[in-house]
């Protein structure tokens, strides 16, 4: 499919360096995706015109807007605190934009109607954003910034400022909008779920580089960082593999049922991960001693972080914890079972 946005955005600050490139295709939302300071933010004001490009390209639908300032650029943009101008009532918000368009006033307004109609907040249209709860003001901001019919829409961080319960809600409307969208979408978060709820594709960006870029599914099953292993809750080394044996470091191996040879990533989730008092009898083939380093509630589980050869996660049940006698500086033994693990390259 066709790009409607064709982008390398490289942008220095002091010694930070993003160079990264982004293509977008109609109706496709991406999700950027990164650690703090990895040079998401940076990328997201490049694309609206607030960061000036050191260098490369920025076309949307095949027209060169790297030198258009913002206010040229047909780009819609949502930020994490949602910036609507207080002193506007939300009819008058979103109107903003197609009135800059130089559209009239009973045709902004009949824009800004039928866009808070569609958000559902077709009875708010006189309220000020004082009077909008942070829901609200949310879906003012979103129908703000589609009402100028933008051929890219940007979305910084846009439910980091609601409520758990408020967020739940808000992401599954957002869903349903960017699925109607017929121009591209870039969604800037740190916030795996929202990644995966509404995005199509994800990016990931560290040290202003794109490390992993691909669908849900590839990012989770063959994670190459470790922040995206964390991302997505796995416990992830790279090591030499040698047929099903991939060994991470002095001499430590792991066994997979994957055979995989030189550079070579091996995965395996915490929950996978069995803990003994002693060294266990049977079929595990990786089993190793260890040490326990801290023990943090997980949903209705205990996450239990061990030190040895390799620093591994374990998920355990609070019974489990309860019959291990877990304390910090207590040794035991990690066994994984050899099916639990995923091997794969480490240079694809």
């Amino acid at each position: 499919m066709t790009a409607l946005l064709d982008a390398r955005l490289v942008v220095r600050r002091g010694t930070f360096l993003l160079d990264i490139e982004l293509r977008i295709a109609p109706g496709e939302t991406v999700a950027l995706l990164g650690p703090n300071g990895a040079g998401k933010t940076t990328a997201l004001r490049a694309l609206a015109g607030l960061a000036a490009l050191d260098d490369g390209h920025l076309r949307l639908d095949g027209r060169d807007i790297r030198d258009d300032p913002p206010e040229r650029r047909p780009i819609g943009v949502v930020f994490q605190d949602y910036l609507l101008f207080p002193h506007l009532t939300a009819r008058d918000n979103v109107a903003f934009g197609p009135r800059r368009q130089g559209q009239d006033r009973k045709q902004a307004y009949g824009v800004a109607d039928r866009w808070l109609d569609r958000v559902g907040l077709a009875d708010h249209g006189r309220r000020k954003p004082r009077h909008l709860s942070g829901g609200q003001a949310q879906r003012v901001a979103l129908a703000r910034a589609l009402a100028v019919d933008p051929t890219l829409l940007l979305l910084d961080e846009p439910l980091a400022a609601l409520d758990a319960r408020t967020r739940l809600e808000t992401r599954g409307e957002l869903r349903r909008h960017l699925s109607a969208h017929p121009g591209a979408t870039l969604l800037v978060t740190h916030d795996p779920l929202d990644a995966l709820v509404l995005a199509d594709r994800l990016v990931i960006v560290e040290q202003g580089r794109v490390v992993q870029e691909g669908d849900a599914a590839t990012i989770t099953a063959r994670p190459r960082t470790d922040y995206v292993a964390r991302l997505v809750g796995l416990n992830l080394y790279r090591g030499h593999g040698d047929g099903h044996t991939v060994t991470i470091t002095d001499g430590f191996a792991l066994t997979s049922t994957d055979s995989v040879d030189g550079d070579a990533f091996v995965a395996f989730p915490p929950a996978a991960v069995a803990l003994h008092p002693a060294r266990p009898d049977g079929s595990p083939r990786n089993t190793w001693p260890a040490v326990l380093a801290d023990v943090q509630r997980h949903g209705d589980n205990l996450r239990v972080r061990l030190d040895g050869p390799i620093s591994v996660a374990a998920d355990i049940t609070p019974a489990a914890a309860a019959h291990l006698h877990l304390e910090p500086g207590r040794e035991l033994w990690v066994a994984v079972k050899a099916a639990e693990t995923r091997a794969y390259p480490g240079d694809g």
